[in-house]
């Protein structure tokens, strides 16, 4: 097209036209938009324009017009075809650049957000299932009176209920000022009884939960015995990239300095002030629950909170939200916000109830199908896909890939294959890398 730079259209032949007008458009002078009829821009290329009309179809030039080259260079000088298809080409680099790196940005806030996991006696239960080390089980509320020899005692009081789940009894003898010694017996008992238990020497449900999630994530448990905080504990043989832990209603586990803010456990001392650590006291199945009155136990509901606002995942294990937990409820709701903002996030529960009842104890939270409902956790995305939890969820509902969904934990592991199976996810989490490895799709 160079050729026909600066001439006059009267100077150009008849086929030259004719080749010139085959594939020209006549574009509207304002907005550039295409015109069917009037006057306006003829563009013949890119680097070739001229003024003149259109009617019916035909464009027509007046001899007089010059034809001229209208992209400049920063040099004021007009640019050839070669030039303008080599910065055509840089911007579309540039562009697509840009556009992986914001999705690259994109992709980063939803994999680096938490995955938290709520636990209740369920989870515990299903931690032990044939007993601990000295096959003692853990019991459920409904009888736990008689698990603890209790019952003479809590007969001798003559309660109004005649309820034999403990925490019916409690909020009874709470609530009576005949009943204070009798209650504390009971405390005194009932952290004995849970201070007894130890974690079997093989691998259990609290093992690969803890080693299925990384320091961006958070458990809190309701639970008052040291199960999850032994599993913690010899899982970090394994990895220090282990989640974090809140204890809500306390733990028979758990001490704390509090002018030091440093957690531990009652026979440790604090390493700042040297004093042996204080028992982080239990709370109890009240009515009303005072969260804020330990100072741990409050900073363990703002953690739980904070989480929660932010969780891209979220796994109900165990917990049946029971009447004496209104408050926590509340509390939860408020953190989680509406359901209608929640459409990307997703939740499981893990829950032996059958799936209705589970989904109606838990649908102010659920987002229409953002839910799923499994009776144990080797099927959960914590079972299934271990320490990458939230990095599947995105891969496989924002980024459209098929899941591959047979390599996490299985059931009888020993610590030696659990190893195995984590040896290279937990090296790819020690490269810093933004987005890590997800092995779980295809």
């Amino acid at each position: 097209m160079k050729k026909y730079e600066n001439k006059r259209w009267g100077d150009i032949c008849a086929e030259d036209k004719e080749i010139l007008l085959k594939n020209a458009v006549c574009r509207d002078v304002l907005v550039g938009s295409p015109m069917t009829e009037g006057f306006g821009w003829v563009h013949f290329s890119e680097t070739l324009t001229a003024m003149g009309t259109i009617h019916n179809g035909i464009i027509n030039i007046d001899d007089d017009e010059v034809l001229y080259n209208p992209c400049l260079g920063k040099n004021g000088e007009p640019m050839s075809q070669e030039e303008l298809d080599a910065l055509f080409e840089e911007y579309v680099e540039k562009e697509t650049e840009s556009r992986n790196d914001k999705f690259i940005k994109y992709e980063m806030s939803f994999k680096k957000r938490p995955h938290v996991v709520l636990l209740g006696a369920g989870a515990s239960v299903a931690t032990i299932p044939r007993g601990d080390k000295n096959g003692k089980k853990i019991s459920a509320m409904k009888g736990f009176i008689e698990k603890l020899g209790m019952s003479s005692i809590i007969s001798s009081i003559s309660l109004a209920t005649d309820s034999d789940n403990l925490e019916d009894i409690y909020m009874e003898m709470y609530e009576r000022d005949d009943c204070n010694q009798q209650r504390k017996l009971l405390e005194e008992r009932i952290v004995s009884y849970f201070s007894d238990f130890e974690l079997p020497d093989e691998p259990t449900v609290y093992d690969m939960l803890v080693l299925s999630l990384t320091k961006k994530d958070l458990i809190a448990t309701f639970n008052w015995d040291p199960l999850l905080v032994e599993a913690y504990s010899r899982c970090t043989k394994i990895t220090n990239n282990l989640p974090q832990l809140a204890f809500l209603h306390g733990n028979v586990a758990v001490a704390t300095c509090e002018k030091d803010t440093v957690l531990g456990n009652p026979y440790d001392y604090c390493p700042k002030c040297g004093k042996k650590l204080s028992e982080v006291p239990l709370l109890y199945p009240i009515r009303e629950k005072n969260y804020e009155r330990n100072p741990y136990i409050a900073s363990s509901w703002e953690q739980l909170s904070h989480y929660l606002e932010n969780a891209y995942r979220l796994t109900i294990f165990g917990y049946s939200a029971p009447k004496s937990d209104k408050a926590a409820i509340d509390m939860l709701k408020k953190a989680w916000g509406k359901v209608s903002d929640r459409n990307l996030e997703e939740i499981e529960i893990i829950d032996i109830r059958p799936e209705d009842e589970v989904i109606t104890s838990w649908e102010e939270f659920i987002h229409t199908h953002h839910y799923s409902v499994f009776d144990n956790f080797y099927d959960s995305a914590l079972g299934r896909f271990p320490r990458r939890t939230c990095e599947l969820l995105f891969d496989n509902t924002q980024g459209n890939m098929w899941i591959h969904g047979d390599k996490g934990f299985k059931k009888e592991m020993n610590f030696e294959e659990i190893t195995t199976l984590l040896q290279a996810l937990l090296e790819d989490e020690k490269t810093g890398n933004d987005i890590l490895s997800d092995p779980y799709v295809l």
